[in-house]
């Protein structure tokens, strides 16, 4: 381990070869949890599924049924935003893990689609969305059953739900929430890579290397809308 006054400790200094044995035995681990991954997915779609009623949702458009959402597809991924009426900022974690799915038109080949369910009222959920800089298509729960029936209730947390559609009928197949959102987005893995990773606390790290407490690097909401916004091209 490599460390001077003024910078933080570095991961030690090797010959090639070390450096390639090392990563090699990484690799084995690696590649068992892509194979253990791969286990999870197979598992995943042997889960059975449960049917839902007609639950009607708020949409830009007004009131439109839970199997319309679908869009004439057979599956659909819905992301539960958590939300605090009347708010100015949303939780910075959703709004943070949303603004990654800018282009989802890879969804179609698959017969699928993905988006935003939250309990805000429909002006004040558009409006945000707008704000943030946001894309695809977002639901409102306020006035349905719908979210809490699903585990995303008034002042809950957040959620992913996955759900297969045969004629009107809609069943629900898969949910998560907390970490298990993480396998769903691009910035954790891409941290994850780096070699002081996400600096938190909590993680295990060696000696030395920098840490801040859970959630400082996190991009909060005025960020989000700062970058992606309507005003992001107009930034100095």
């Amino acid at each position: 381990m490599t460390t001077t006054p003024d910078a933080p400790a570095r991961p030690p200094i090797v010959d090639a070869d070390t450096w390639r044995r090392e990563l090699d035995e990484l690799r084995v681990r690696e590649k068992a949890a892509t194979r253990e991954l791969d286990a999870i997915a197979a598992q995943r779609r042997r889960l059975p599924m449960v049917a839902l009623p007609d639950y009607t949702l708020d949409s830009a458009e007004g009131p439109v049924r839970l199997v319309d959402v679908f869009d004439g597809r057979t599956q659909l991924i819905t992301y539960h935003h958590m939300w605090s009426p009347g708010a100015e900022w949303q939780c910075g974690g959703c709004t943070g893990f949303t603004s990654q799915f800018t282009r989802l038109d890879f969804l179609d080949a698959y017969d699928a689609r993905f988006v935003i369910v939250t309990q805000g009222e429909i002006g004040e959920a558009l409006a945000y969305r707008d704000k943030v800089g946001n894309q695809m298509a977002w639901y409102s729960t306020a006035h349905s059953p719908f979210g809490a029936d699903v585990d995303a209730p008034p002042g809950g947390g957040f959620g992913v739900n996955v759900f297969l559609r045969h004629g009107d009928q809609v069943f629900r197949t898969w949910h998560t929430n907390g970490r298990g959102t993480e396998q769903l987005s691009h910035t954790f893995p891409l941290i994850d890579l780096l070699p002081y990773g996400r600096r938190e606390s909590w993680q295990d790290s060696p000696d030395g290397w920098p840490q801040t407490d859970t959630y400082d690097g996190w991009l909060d909401s005025p960020d989000i809308a700062r970058l992606y916004g309507p005003d992001a091209g107009n930034q100095p």
